[in-house]
């Protein structure tokens, strides 16, 4: 019953306009703009950081592309001579008060998209309920750390930054309405405010906001012992995979591409776009791989990093599973521009030796 209906508010909310379902569902929504109205009312009592904040984030419900983006950005602020940090909630963890994420670290305890960054990037990633809290626990921790990308919290207002990533992917924003109606978490402003820049993570301009566009692609796949280890010389291009599964093509050896994330379709059109013939299956979003979901004797599985942040090789039996990172490459000049705002040129801090 949960998956039919979580199924149904995925197809209302991303229709290009409201159908009966969502406008079944709109005096709900008017309740959630009063509850955001009363809450901007509020003063909130957001503490000084002690370096600037750049905010990823959207303003639709998951899916988007923002933990790539994240990535994407703490690796371009690393090849500018930046000592970055993340702070992030950790959809999904047990408990809510501050905590480093670490190589031993599970997702249960910290989230599966923060050990995915801490896995990719390398730098300081600490997770919490407040991210002010987390901020400043981060930063005690790492005074070498210059700058903070949140992964989400656009809509967290105790958390000062100077400035915001909002990222849009193919589905823009959907039919336009609020939660629960549609998948708007707050209401679109008209124009882009002074400290936000936004980025379209699908090639193309989906809402009327102008942007910049990002370009993504799927290159290589990593057997799922050599990803967890960092192996890179076992990566091989999603081609090759392609090639083997021809040479092996019988029945019930088919190659089957899992996803447990809010759009698991990108993913699945991603791999048919390079040549693979896969058979999907979409997981809910965060799913915690307790058990596998593939049948037994499944020949080769792909996930997405996000996935495999959750699983343990020893548990595959003797499926191959494949792991197959997502490959964003961030526009020309947007870099520049967040860099601007996060140092005005009379606070640009020297570089860390």
């Amino acid at each position: 019953m949960r998956a039919r209906l979580e199924a149904a508010l995925q197809a209302c909310w991303w229709r290009p306009k409201p159908d009966a379902l969502a406008w079944l569902l709109w005096p709900l929504s008017l309740l959630h703009r009063g509850l955001l109205a009363l809450n901007k009312r509020r003063s909130v009592a957001a503490p000084q950081l002690p370096v600037p904040v750049l905010v990823v984030g959207n303003y639709v419900v998951g899916g988007a592309g923002k933990t790539p983006t994240v990535i994407a950005v703490v690796q371009a602020l690393q090849s500018a001579g930046h000592r970055p940090g993340v702070i992030s909630r950790g959809h999904g963890r047990e408990g809510v008060q501050p905590l480093a994420v670490n190589d031993l670290a599970t997702a249960a305890a910290v989230g599966d998209e923060p050990l995915l960054i801490h896995r990719r990037c390398g730098v300081p990633v600490w997770v919490g309920r407040q991210r002010a809290q987390v901020a400043l626990a981060l930063c005690a921790a790492h005074p070498e750390v210059d700058v903070l990308v949140a992964d989400d919290g656009l809509q967290h207002r105790a958390l000062l930054r100077q400035a915001e990533l909002v990222v849009f992917d193919e589905r823009g924003a959907g039919n336009g309405l609020l939660l629960p109606a549609g998948p708007l978490r707050e209401p679109l402003p008209d124009k882009a405010l002074r400290q936000q820049r936004v980025l379209y993570t699908a090639g193309r301009v989906t809402t009327f906001l102008p942007g910049l566009l990002a370009t993504r692609s799927l290159r290589l796949a990593w057997p799922l012992a050599a990803w967890l280890s960092g192996d890179a010389a076992q990566a091989v291009p999603l081609q090759r995979l392609q090639k083997t599964q021809q040479m092996q093509r019988t029945p019930g050896r088919p190659l089957l591409a899992v996803a447990g994330m809010a759009a698991p379709e990108k993913f699945f059109g991603m791999l048919a776009a390079a040549g693979l013939h896969i058979d999907r299956m979409p997981l809910p979003d965060h799913h915690p791989y307790t058990t596998l979901p593939w049948p037994a004797g499944t020949a080769d599985v792909l996930v997405t990093e996000k996935d495999a942040v959750k699983m343990q090789p020893a548990a595959m039996g003797a499926t191959r599973v494949w792991v197959v990172p997502l490959d964003l490459q961030l526009p020309a000049g947007l870099m520049d521009e967040l860099t601007a705002l996060l140092f005005p040129p009379h606070q640009v801090p020297l570089a860390a030796p």
